[in-house]
């Protein structure tokens, strides 16, 4: 992961504006309150977080990520940012794998995440299930767990879908139906309440999945 992204960091954020859409409809979703504890995994530069951050109350912002690289520039982008310091919004970032998450071991926190969210993550998550299933855990009762990621592009013409899936690929991103399905499957189960909706004709999905009044 760090070998990947030690030169991409520097023109992450420049590149995947044009094909990473539907993040910030993503971010509208968010509900933040001075007392609420956001966390994104697979935060990557932050740049979703720092948005965030900017709100009149972010509450308490946290990122998780596996490349020690992506870290380093999330690190001087907070800074640049929202800087640091009383009365300016808290953003922790910390490296690890997602489908190790823990909010004491990792955060030192004692409760749990109010949200938590993917944004085009889990596409590029080998472990992905592990992952999933440890953000429903280190969410509160009630909590929403968000998800952005590459849909199938049925809606689409079927050239130029054909044209975006080998494009895309040369970035080393999918769509994985498997993922979707695990979501769907899990709506089904009644563990959760899951919706998705479609961003740019199916090129990508938001799920959102609200767990209920007891931990998954």
């Amino acid at each position: 992961m760090d070998r990947m992204y030690r030169v991409t960091r520097h023109i992450y954020d420049f590149t995947r504006r044009y094909y990473l859409l539907g993040r910030d409809r993503l971010l509208d979703k968010i509900s933040t309150a001075a007392d609420s504890a956001t966390l994104e995994v697979g935060c990557g530069t932050a740049r979703n977080l720092i948005k965030l951050a900017r709100r009149s109350q972010p509450g308490l912002l946290y990122g998780l990520d596996a490349s020690h690289e992506m870290l380093e520039t999330a690190g001087k982008s907070v800074q640049a940012a929202v800087g640091g310091g009383p009365g300016k919004p808290q953003v922790v970032l910390r490296q690890g794998l997602a489908e190790q998450l823990d909010a004491r071991r990792m955060f030192g926190r004692e409760e749990p995440f109010d949200t938590i969210f993917f944004s085009y993550c889990l596409s590029m998550v080998p472990t992905w299930p592990g992952a999933i299933d440890a953000a429903l855990a280190n969410l509160k009762p009630g909590g929403e767990l968000l998800i952005v990621d590459f849909w199938d592009q049925k809606d689409l013409p079927a050239v130029f879908a054909a044209g975006l899936k080998k494009w895309l690929s040369l970035f080393h991103v999918h769509y994985r139906p498997e993922v979707h399905d695990a979501l769907v499957d899990l709506g089904e189960s009644g563990r959760a309440d899951v919706q998705f909706e479609s961003v740019a004709r199916r090129y990508a999905y938001i799920a959102t999945i609200r767990t209920h009044g007891s931990r998954i």
